[in-house]
């Protein structure tokens, strides 16, 4: 029996992923990575790297990804909550160009499965939110580009509090619009 739920999003590649949490009065146990389960679920990968992100209400970080070195991303959150986002960047695919959105948050223990050739970024909608996530290829500083968050030929709906623009890096301000941005085949 899988301890995990893959439930495919509105781009089939991208999974939500729901763990079977257990829980009593001394707190909780749930798997959060198996690799038999994982492949069970579609999911049939290795990681080579580790991230931890913390960041504050009204951040937003991405939308990243990495050309030669292009990265699978397991994201879940262990405090707080966020709005994880995923943008197909693959010419060859049906949802090229779209965009899938997913809520995390560490209440609800899901995951989100961003397989490679997809830019990345998040939204902290609580106050502080610390995220993990497992990488199936390193960091490649050259190879590591940026889409802008708010280009609007992806048209990303992002769930800003009251309507305030999101704090974001000199790096992510200075983003690719989506026509001049690298892809994947």
């Amino acid at each position: 029996m899988s301890r995990l739920d893959f439930k495919p999003t509105a781009i089939p590649d991208v999974v939500e992923i729901a763990p079977h949490v257990i829980e009593d009065p001394r707190g909780f146990f749930m798997e959060s990575w198996n690799a038999r389960s994982f492949a069970a679920g579609g999911i049939d990968t290795s990681f080579v790297q580790d991230n931890h992100s913390r960041s504050m209400r009204g951040i937003l970080r991405g939308l990243h990804y990495q050309v030669g070195h292009a990265q699978g991303k397991l994201v879940r959150v262990v405090r707080g909550e966020v709005f994880d986002v995923a943008v197909d960047l693959r010419r060859s695919s049906a949802t090229f160009g779209q965009w899938v959105g997913v809520r995390l948050s560490a209440e609800k223990h899901n995951m989100l499965w961003v397989p490679p050739g997809f830019a990345h970024g998040f939204y902290v909608t609580s106050e502080v939110a610390d995220l993990l996530y497992k990488c199936t290829d390193f960091y490649s500083p050259t190879d590591d580009r940026t889409l802008r968050w708010d280009d609007p030929d992806v048209g990303v709906r992002w769930p800003l509090i009251a309507g305030q623009p999101p704090q974001v890096s000199t790096k992510d301000a200075a983003g690719m619009g989506f026509r001049d941005a690298e892809t994947f085949a």
